[in-house]
């Protein structure tokens, strides 16, 4: 019997979904948030993932659901789980990586290395916060940030003035220890729902206005005891919030030589990507074989490096499209791979991987092809 899975949210990891989907023999359906999106290929509806009726229907004939994004409400989760409906990553999971809050104190519970950190309600208690961390701190709003949306390097309580002032009720922001760090790893793990889990070479990840530009798979420089520390991080969560499907560990390796977990992602992650070329199992075709329930795949790269670059932006005439003969020609080594969206400054339109045995062939290579769609 064919699995249907069902995804919620239409962007490009949806998109990217879809050929392994097919490869494994899944019926993949996608409730779209509006017409035209990335995975407009596989939408079967277009709706309010937020309004609960909605997402009601869109389930009614799928075996399983999973997700494109983590902003899907509690209430519309729970309301599935007691409807019967199998979610992978399910919200006891999913909350940690909605609420930053939430997923720091559940971190601290674990005993996972981790910036120190706060609940914030004032400028006075960010102040203070400051005061006792150097002069500096990060501040994040709990919900909804991404690549570098809601965060703000703070050096004065009152640097965050407009946040406070949005809150409401027993709100609070997330102040967060600003990490002296070296450079910036991610450690993706997969789990099925029977606890089956693999893990995926420690990654080096580049970023840029707070927005992954480029990943260097698997991390150079990095010694054996972090990469066994990294996937026991990895392991530990995954198992401490007993999340399905695919899991991202963002982290930080600081100047003194430890490892701190930033965030979470409950889903394929940009960090990942170079797994569609350089590993035995991409990360999309392993998050479907999770939330299926079926036998996770190999993760081991199939060549000395994968380097991944996002193309961010595009032409000026917004015709992506016109450019691929140009950089398929002059880079026939380069595996790229688009969204269909509509390029506009800093926005991700796609990502090129390269493949290798040199490091700095493989780097050259990659960036020189997304150079092709600028």
């Amino acid at each position: 019997m064919t699995v249907r899975v069902g995804v919620i949210g239409g962007g490009q990891l949806a998109r990217m979904m879809i050929a392994p989907a097919v490869e494994l023999g899944l019926d993949l359906r996608v409730l779209a948030e509006d017409e035209g999106m990335s995975a407009q290929l596989a939408a079967t509806a277009v709706g309010d993932y937020r309004d609960l009726e909605t997402v009601r229907a869109f389930v009614r004939d799928v075996d399983v659901v999973t997700f494109d994004h983590e902003h899907v409400p509690q209430e519309v989760l729970r309301a599935l789980v007691a409807d019967g409906v199998q979610v992978h990553p399910g919200p006891d999971a999913l909350q940690f990586a909605q609420d930053k809050l939430v997923m720091r104190a559940r971190l601290a519970e674990l005993g996972i290395p981790q910036p120190d950190w706060a609940p914030v309600r004032d400028a006075e208690e960010l102040q203070r916060f400051i005061d006792d961390h150097g002069g500096g701190a990060v501040v994040k709003t709990p919900r909804g940030g991404y690549d570098g949306k809601g965060v703000r390097v703070v050096h004065a309580g009152a640097d965050a003035a407009n946040w406070f002032d949005a809150l409401t009720g027993d709100d609070a922001l997330l102040a967060e220890e600003l990490v002296s760090f070296r450079r910036e790893l991610a450690q993706q793990v997969a789990r099925r729902p029977g606890g089956q889990m693999v893990a995926y070479p420690v990654v080096e990840t580049v970023q840029r206005d707070g927005v992954c530009a480029e990943v260097i798979a698997p991390a150079p420089g990095t010694g054996a005891r972090l990469v066994e520390v990294a996937e026991q991080i990895g392991r530990a969560i995954a198992e401490g919030v007993g999340v399905t499907g695919m899991l991202a560990v963002e982290l930080f390796e600081t100047d003194d030589e430890r490892i701190l977990v930033n965030e979470l992602a409950m889903r394929p992650h940009n960090s990942g990507h170079w797994s569609q070329d350089g590993a035995v199992t991409g990360q999309f075709e392993q998050h479907l074989r999770a939330v299926a329930d079926l036998p996770l795949g190999g993760t081991e790269p199939r060549a000395p490096w994968t380097v991944m670059v996002n193309i961010l932006g595009g032409p000026e005439d917004g015709a992506l499209e016109d450019r691929f003969a140009q950089a398929m020609e002059e880079h026939p080594d380069a595996k790229v791979h688009t969204y269909g969206k509509t390029p506009r400054p800093g926005r991700k339109v796609g990502h090129v991987n390269v493949v290798g045995d040199d490091l700095d062939d493989a780097v050259y290579t990659a960036r020189a092809t997304v150079t092709q769609f600028l």
